[in-house]
């Protein structure tokens, strides 16, 4: 290796050493939970920033929530700009930097492309605000370490927008698991899936190999990865396959991983928008119960000696105004949101792992990834 390259690795492994003494000072000061009791009857004011499908979701989200008050928007398009301010009543700003120096303005909705987030969530956190930006993080694990260390830098809130964790079933599986009931935990399986065959516009970076490397694993497959790791743990090296098999352009419809966690226990996740329908699954076994979830069926549980699932009856609740909620408590009370930073960047590197071993066909380390940037 040359002194050049050895430098970059050395400031690379230093960074992922840091980020690692980070995320465990990150755990002791997670959000708590929320609720009536713990918002402030004052909403947060906030900017959206970049017009597309997703800010809208996100804006509905946040007029179904009196914590939180959408006060302006920006993107580059005069027509989706008014358009978008006209729908949700807010003030169609003149630029973004008109949004950064508004000191009324405390935070910012960031649903920009994945190669924008860096820069306009720096500019961001330099001018003060609080940012809840779109997953992924980022394009590279460079990057995503460079947010998170921005924001915390600039004492920032950032909060990573990962709804599929807060769905009531993951919730109930997750408190089983803390409270001991699975025993040890062996192995998860899950799929997620979405029909985009004559959906998708191949103008859109999301659905080009340069704006979303990774394709279907990084777009939602990351969501389960998100699920994998709370449940889980940490996974600490992956196998991934990925292939093109109906949709066109230049990025993988079809994905999947197998995830060796910090445990020891063994989890596969599987991706694809070439199927005939959408579809949410995840099993998860321990060596005292199980849980089984599948969007049709709903949850089921099974203890060890039992020989039939019993169904669990789980709430369908709000999850993206939720995690919206909780980026509003976390910017009251100083506190971290669940899916900050740190973490984004860590389920990141996971999927680059997966990408990774699927172009070089052996299975990589979680740590390489982080250290290398890649």
């Amino acid at each position: 290796m040359g002194k050049i390259a050895g430098r970059i690795v050395d400031r690379w492994a230093r960074r992922a050493s840091d980020f690692a003494h980070a995320e465990s000072a990150r755990r002791a000061r997670l959000c708590p939970p929320y609720g009536p009791a713990t918002m402030t009857s004052r909403p947060l004011r906030v900017a959206a920033l970049g017009m597309g499908w997703w800010s809208g979701v996100l804006a509905d989200a946040a007029k179904r929530s009196t914590a939180i008050e959408l006060v302006a928007c920006f993107t580059r398009s005069e027509d989706k700009r008014r358009a978008f301010a006209a729908k949700y009543r807010c003030r169609a700003a003149a630029s973004y930097d008109d949004i950064l120096e508004d000191e009324s303005i405390e935070a910012i909705i960031n649903t920009t492309p994945n190669n924008a987030h860096l820069g306009t969530t720096r500019m961001a956190a330099e001018a003060g605000k609080h940012v809840f930006l779109d997953k992924p993080i980022a394009n590279t694990v460079a990057e995503g370490i460079e947010i998170a260390r921005t924001c915390e830098q600039a004492g920032v809130v950032l909060a990573l927008g990962y709804q599929r964790r807060r769905e009531s079933h993951f919730r109930w599986i997750k408190s089983e698991i803390d409270g001991g009931r699975f025993g040890k935990l062996v192995q998860a399986e899950g799929n997620i899936s979405r029909d985009r065959l004559g959906r998708i516009n191949l103008s859109s970076w999301r659905y080009q190999a340069a704006g979303m490397p990774g394709g279907v694993m990084l777009q939602i497959g990351i969501h389960y990865v998100d699920v994998l790791e709370m449940l889980l743990g940490p996974a600490a090296r992956v196998s991934g396959m990925l292939a093109q098999l109906v949709l066109p352009g230049d990025n993988p419809d079809v994905a999947g991983l197998i995830l060796e966690h910090d445990s020891g226990a063994i989890s596969t996740l599987t991706a694809s928008y070439a199927s005939a329908s959408e579809y949410y699954m995840m099993n998860v076994y321990g060596k005292e119960a199980s849980a089984y979830y599948d969007l049709f069926s709903g949850l089921r549980h099974l203890k060890r000696g039992e020989t039939t699932a019993r169904p669990v009856a789980t709430e369908n609740n709000d999850t993206i105004r939720e995690e919206l909620e909780e980026f509003v408590d976390c910017v009251r009370t100083g506190a971290t949101p669940e899916t900050d930073g740190f973490w984004a960047t860590r389920n990141l590197a996971v999927i680059k792992a997966g990408v990774k071993s699927a172009r070089e066909g052996r299975a990589v380390d979680v740590a390489d990834v982080m250290a290398s940037g890649e």
